[in-house]
């Protein structure tokens, strides 16, 4: 069983930066693709980034040269460095990771940019 924790979301202003984390623990040897998700009120949740176990990262078009997925193997974790924040970018942001076939889901972290 794996369980994923969100950290380091928050409020700034349009034009600023914030660092997501997520921590994956549980019973597991390999945590494979890890990947961010994000939802605003009353839109489809999307898919932000994702990054492979060896570093091959993917992004939404609208984040691109903006946005930078990192993970580090050893900790189980994965991060987002988000910069040149848009109001746009607000909502709730998810950890999502596979292992072993099998989707695991974080709670979920607020993002707020005002304008």
């Amino acid at each position: 069983q794996v369980q994923l924790v969100e950290s380091g979301g928050g409020l700034v202003q349009a034009g600023g930066s914030l660092r997501l984390s997520c921590a994956a623990s549980g019973s597991f040897f390999v945590v494979n693709t890890m990947a961010w998700y994000r939802q605003a009120p009353g839109k489809q949740r999307e898919l932000v980034a994702d990054i492979t176990p060896t570093g091959t990262t993917n992004y939404a078009d609208s984040v691109k040269g903006r946005f930078t997925v990192s993970r580090d193997n050893a900790k189980n974790t994965v991060h987002l460095q988000m910069n040149v924040l848009k109001a746009e970018d607000t909502g709730v942001y998810y950890c999502w990771a596979m292992v072993l076939h099998m989707n695991f889901w974080g709670k979920g972290i607020l993002v707020t940019v005002s304008s």
